[in-house]
Parts: C-alpha cells; sequence; structure tokens
C-alpha cells in the first residue's frame, strides 16, 4: 500500500509538472525581433542655395547613420526608424569661400513585407515620414550669411534583401530606396531676410508645400553585411542622398555621396502573459 501511495504521488507530481510546463509555454504571447545598425560614413557633398550665393560649392562630407527595424514572428508588417546626421565643409571652384553644411533627419516607416525563395529573399513595400532640420552657413559673410533648412516629407519606399552562404559564412545584400511624395519646407521667399521674418513678423509664403515635382529628392542605400559571429555582423556599403527644391524663386541641393561602415546587432524581446 506504501509503494503504491509513493508511486501514486510522484505520478500526480509528474502531471503538475507536465501541466505547469504546458501552461508556461502557452503564455508566450509572441516575440519581436529587433535589427538595429549603426554605421559612419565619409565622402562628396555638392551644396548650391541660391538665396547665400550663385555658385556650387563641393567638398568632404561625414554621416551617421542609425537604422532600427522591429518585427513580430509570423507577421509581415515591419516598422523603421532611422536617425541620420551629416556635416560637411564645401568651398568653391576659386577656392575663395567655403560653406558649412549640417543636418539632422529622422524617419520613421511601415513596410509589407514578402520572404520567398526558401526565405532568402526578403520584399518590402511601405512609406515613410521625413523630418530634417539642418543649415547652410557660408563663411563668406554678406547680409544673409545663413539658411536654415527644415522640411517634412511623405516618402513612398521599397527595400529588397538577399541571403546566400559563401562557405560556412552568411552573407546578405540589401537595396533601399525613398522618394519624396508631398511634404512641407520652409523657405524664405526671393529678396527676403530672416529680420523681416522673425523680427518684423512679415510672412510671405515662408511655409511651402512641396511635391515631387518642386522638391524631386531621392535617397539610396546599397549595402552588404558579413556575417563574422553568433554576435557581431558587419555591414559597408554606399548611402546616396540627393535633396534638392525649388521654391520662392530660390534653388537649392544637398548631394551627398558617402562610403559607410558599421555594424549590426540582433535580439528578441518575448512576451508573456500576466
Amino acid at each position: 500500500m506504501r509503494i503504491c501511495s509513493v508511486a501514486a504521488v510522484a505520478a500526480v507530481a509528474a502531471l503538475a509538472a507536465q501541466g505547469a510546463a504546458a501552461q508556461e509555454a502557452d503564455s508566450v504571447v509572441s516575440g519581436r525581433v529587433t535589427t538595429t545598425a549603426y554605421m559612419i560614413g565619409a565622402g562628396r557633398t555638392r551644396v548650391l542655395d541660391t538665396y547665400l550665393s550663385q555658385e556650387h560649392f563641393a567638398g568632404p562630407g561625414f554621416t551617421f547613420l542609425a537604422a532600427i527595424e522591429r518585427q513580430r514572428p509570423g507577421s509581415r508588417w515591419l516598422t523603421a526608424m532611422q536617425h541620420q546626421a551629416n556635416i560637411a565643409l564645401a568651398g568653391d571652384r576659386a577656392g575663395q569661400a567655403s560653406e558649412l553644411e549640417g543636418s539632422y533627419n529622422f524617419y520613421w516607416g511601415r513596410y509589407y513585407s514578402w520572404r520567398m525563395l526558401a526565405d532568402r529573399l526578403t520584399l518590402m513595400v511601405g512609406g515613410m515620414v521625413d523630418a530634417n532640420i539642418g543649415f547652410v552657413y557660408n563663411t563668406f559673410g554678406g547680409n544673409n550669411p545663413a539658411q536654415a533648412r527644415l522640411h517634412v516629407n511623405v516618402m513612398p519606399s521599397a527595400a529588397a534583401a538577399y541571403e546566400f552562404r559563401v562557405g560556412r559564412r552568411k552573407l546578405a545584400v540589401r537595396y533601399e530606396v525613398q522618394l519624396p511624395l508631398v511634404g512641407l519646407m520652409f523657405s524664405p521667399n526671393y529678396g527676403q531676410s530672416y529680420y523681416e521674418i522673425f523680427s518684423r513678423g512679415d510672412y510671405d509664403h515662408n511655409i511651402v508645400p512641396t511635391t515631387f515635382v518642386s522638391a524631386p529628392c531621392f535617397r539610396l542605400q546599397l549595402m552588404a553585411d558579413i556575417n563574422l559571429g553568433r554576435r557581431f555582423t558587419l555591414r559597408f556599403g554606399y548611402l546616396g542622398d540627393y535633396q534638392q527644391a525649388a521654391v520662392n524663386n530660390l534653388k537649392s541641393h544637398v548631394y551627398s555621396h558617402r562610403f559607410m561602415v558599421g555594424f549590426v546587432k540582433r535580439f528578441k524581446l518575448i512576451c508573456f502573459r500576466p
């Protein structure tokens, strides 16, 4: 009888443990995979702002880019954020004057994704909102030595990534492109000073609606990932950012070409029912 009682207690304990394990497994609601890339880049920048000068300027520039993507397993929707900071010092063709250009862009968007070819190919289509703040400063001086840059754009976006192996090494190639559709930007009018705008409060069409016709910008990335271990992935490639506008009888553009290098981190956050 005692042996039977001990066996019964052990069986009940085993069933209780299995039930607790099953309940814990069922309590997992979802997981979220976050991929973060940090990169720095260097390259050439070309600047034109006819509010400051009719001259074209060109010189070296540097960029910091942080790209974050979040996606739940089994979901086709992906959330993307990017922080981009640029600085450049450009000189004129005669070597007599220079302009300092700087900007910060925040991109937030959503993509719908498809996985094909045994999950090696990923296609993504969606849109992003681009908020920009920046400046161009002409070191030559004058009545208007600086120009502020402010805009918000809605940008259709698409991306493609292909994963493959070379020997035991995992590699991936990714292409991403954004084009502006509509937006708003700040701009003084032709011949209008910042003193008139901010001190006298003389508004003259300074908040301008823009489209892909008046502000035909273009941004692309071509990146390659090389996995160097379980926790480290090297990313390098090209970032091209072409921002231009023709509003209020003024023309401006900032074209930047950057060779980028950095690393990628991935982690998964698992959520449980309370």
